[in-house]
């Protein structure tokens, strides 16, 4: 009788499948190449079913490979669960929650929040990843995450969202741009603008389409953003105005001797809901509503006037 699979083994197939690379992947799981090839031939051998092929670009899924590789990731997903279930019910709010973060929020809010959770639950690690957040909704659905900060709606089946905060997003020009003496921008300030915006990988650059669309003004094509760095300094050479969250405005942008100029739009309404999302059933939900509660405590005591609790 065949054996049946081993989670080491399913460790091993995951980790190569995301490597790609027989190598790389024994370096990340700690094992000799060797020893990692022995195992990947024993979940084959359990299976019944070729799962890699050797290719001149690594190792490559068979189609049973990659359906497969979605069933391991959620059975190593299954039983990261029920470990860290077990330790919340034996030890409260500890363990480690893998927390993916969108670059638009996590640097200019996350370190508030980091360090305050390391007061309230020493024995809570939390490791932060930033990736897009289309990226990171697949990969919370994937398991490589068990809960993301990110800009609202998050679109995808079997996930529970948290609201959490609304941002204001202010316009930027550069400081000879003909708005930049102004304190508050109108609607119709913008007709007829370029206005940059960052990639569609963000669900800001639908948000900035729907306005440009609504308004009159031109969204920039040949000009999008890798990051809100990039963006504001696009718009301080006046390839066009954008607009930029709150909290990074705060943080990165000095104020009269910035190189963009800040205006308020439509009183602060023209704005972003962020909130956290997790897969539906995740048995982390004391952790879960620490971390909600640590976020909310620290949008009032740090950023109260700047962002709304929702």
């Amino acid at each position: 009788m065949t054996d049946d699979p081993t989670l080491r083994q399913l460790r091993y197939f995951v980790a190569l499948a995301e490597a790609r690379n027989y190598r790389k992947a024994a370096t990340q799981v700690g094992v000799s190449q060797p020893s990692l090839s022995q195992q990947i031939v024993g979940l084959e051998t359990a299976l019944g079913l070729r799962l890699v092929e050797r290719g001149q670009r690594g190792a490559v899924l068979t189609p049973g490979g990659r359906q497969t590789l979605a069933q391991a990731r959620r059975v190593l997903d299954e039983v990261a669960a029920l470990r860290a279930q077990a330790h919340e019910a034996r030890d409260g709010v500890s363990g480690t929650i893998r927390l993916g973060s969108t670059p638009t929020i996590g640097p200019y809010f996350l370190p508030y929040v980091m360090r305050r959770l390391r007061r309230s639950y020493p024995s809570l690690k939390v490791i932060v990843r930033d990736a897009t957040p289309r990226i990171l909704q697949e990969e919370l659905k994937e398991g490589r995450h068990d809960l993301i900060l990110t800009q609202l709606p998050v679109t995808s089946e079997g996930v529970e969202v948290e609201r959490l905060f609304r941002e204001p997003l202010k316009l930027a020009v550069a400081q000879d741009h003909p708005l930049a003496s102004h304190k508050a921008a109108r609607d119709a300030d913008l007709a007829g603008q370029d206005i940059l915006a960052l990639s569609s990988a963000y669900l800001l650059h639908g948000q900035i389409e729907a306005l440009c669309n609504e308004l009159g003004a031109t969204l920039r094509q040949d000009y999008e953003g890798t990051s809100l760095d990039a963006l504001r300094q696009m718009t301080a050479l006046d390839m066009g105005v954008s607009f930029l969250p709150a909290l990074y405005v705060r943080s990165e942008v000095p104020g009269e001797d910035g190189d963009v100029a800040i205006l308020e739009f439509r009183r602060d309404r023209f704005s972003r809901s962020v909130g956290l999302a997790w897969r539906a059933g995740s048995p982390r939900s004391e952790a879960v509503a620490g971390i909600v509660g640590v976020i909310r405590d620290v949008v009032r005591d740090r950023f109260a006037g700047l962002v709304t609790v929702e």
